[in-house]
């Protein structure tokens, strides 16, 4: 603990202090740009929540006091926790990194903090780092790793004044902010120093502490600090990618923008209705049911048509998919997802050309579908067949040819000044998940 402590602060005095003019290194840029091209990532929210069997936010939800709800640890005990096969199923399913929580709300960490005993190794008859052997893992199969942090904890007596969630759950009514935001940042210095390269960060939980300022949506009650904080990430691993999960425009430092469970540009879910769309690089998240933890009355699967369509529109509005899994209490993961992420995973094989390595096309999303581009290629993603021929703009260049990108057949172009219209050799089966038509340019 003495020595974590006295790291930290010589990292916080020499690091830059402000990410204000903050100017990427080249190692940054280049791991933004490998970001952007692996386009697929398995979300895993896992915790002592699991136990419950009603999502991660439960001990927030059911108003569990946290005397009571640090009893769960001790009855946390995955067995069935295999490394290896969560990793071959994310590689399996196409996915190119994981990003896990590493820390929740509830403030429990699924790692062997030194800065606290509040912790799976200390507090659970498991006693052993699920974080450590899944950072071997990837290591080993070539999965980038990325870990989810939470801003905000429901577990912490520093974190006061409390912010719009975690009321009543029995902490005193006092508390040193600052305290908990070093606490904080000497966790993050733990999961930057001892688990090898990490992808990204994170981050999730900001909006707590939101204002309400209609005038100025970044404005907080309270003070991050995120200039500190982004500062330590960048100086401890410069190539590693922060981003948070605060629905508004990006922070100087933040190297990814997130979209929660919408594509860029949309509200549907009113997540992000102060959200503006950056130049940074872009991944949008969504669930394989409602639940993002472990929920055992949660049904609401996602067919493996509607995941694979939510796949490529992020692709064509320029973002990576980051889909989640909640695993069950004892290590694994429910087979409804395995099964899902199977199927995801032999579409990818046949299809992933048109998705890996690509940003959005020249081709706005439409009704219908959308377009990614790649080198002298444009990919047309047909998801909602309209009919026959399908009329999309003009697009600066000529296109050489065109065919589907299934079995090559010819695809016939008419193209003007005014618009191309593409005519299909015969329409899809009613089941198609995505009909591509390749353009040479």
């Amino acid at each position: 603990m003495r020595i974590l402590s006295l790291l930290f602060a010589s990292l916080f005095l020499s690091s830059a202090w402000a990410q204000t003019g903050y100017q990427p290194t080249a190692e940054n840029l280049t791991a933004r740009k490998t970001f952007q091209d692996d386009k697929f990532g398995l979300f895993i929210h896992w915790g002592v929540y699991s136990l419950l069997s009603s999502g991660e936010w439960v001990m927030n939800d059911r108003q569990i006091p946290v005397h009571d709800y640090e009893k769960l640890p001790a009855f946390f005990n995955p067995t069935a926790f295999d490394a290896k096969a969560w990793v071959s199923m994310a590689k399996n399913a196409g996915m190119k990194y994981i990003t896990i929580t590493s820390k929740h709300h509830d403030g429990f960490a699924m790692y062997d903090s030194k800065v606290s005993d509040y912790d799976i190794v200390d507090r659970t008859p498991y006693k052993k780092d699920v974080l450590k052997a899944l950072a071997d893992e990837c290591r080993a199969q070539g999965i980038k790793l990325f870990f989810y942090h939470s801003h905000l904890d429901w577990h912490s007596p520093d974190y006061y004044p409390r912010g719009r969630t975690g009321q009543n759950l029995g902490r005193p009514d006092s508390g040193d902010f600052n305290k908990y935001l070093t606490y904080m940042d000497t966790q993050l210095t733990e999961l930057l120093t001892n688990y090898g390269p990490i992808g990204g960060i994170w981050f999730d939980g900001w909006w707590d502490q939101q204002a309400g300022d209609k005038a100025d949506p970044r404005k907080t009650k309270l003070d991050w600090h995120l200039d500190r904080t982004y500062s330590l990430i960048h100086k401890l691993q410069p190539a590693t990618l922060i981003g948070n999960n605060h629905h508004v425009a990006p922070f100087p430092g933040e190297d990814f923008q997130m979209f929660e469970k919408d594509l860029p540009g949309q509200n549907k879910t009113g997540f992000s209705a102060e959200s503006e769309v950056s130049q940074l690089p872009l991944e949008t998240c969504e669930t394989m049911n409602g639940a993002w933890g472990f929920n055992i009355n949660d049904r609401k699967y996602k067919s493996t048509k509607d995941l694979i369509q939510y796949l490529v529109k992020a692709a064509g509005h320029n973002a990576n998919f980051l889909l989640n899994v909640g695993p069950m209490p004892d290590g694994r993961i429910q087979p409804e997802f395995v099964k899902t992420l199977g199927e995801m995973g032999q579409w990818m094989q046949q299809n992933g050309e048109t998705i890996y390595g690509t940003r959005g096309g020249p081709v706005a999303a439409h009704d219908w579908g959308v377009s990614t581009a790649k080198g002298n290629k444009v990919y047309v993603h047909i998801l909602n067949w309209p009919d026959k021929q399908l009329s999309i703009p003009a697009l600066s260049g000529k296109i050489k040819s065109a065919r589907l990108f299934a079995d090559k057949r010819p695809v016939k172009i008419s193209q003007s000044a005014e618009g191309i219209v593409l005519t299909m050799p015969a329409a899809p089966a009613d089941d198609a998940i995505d009909t591509i038509v390749e353009l040479d340019m």
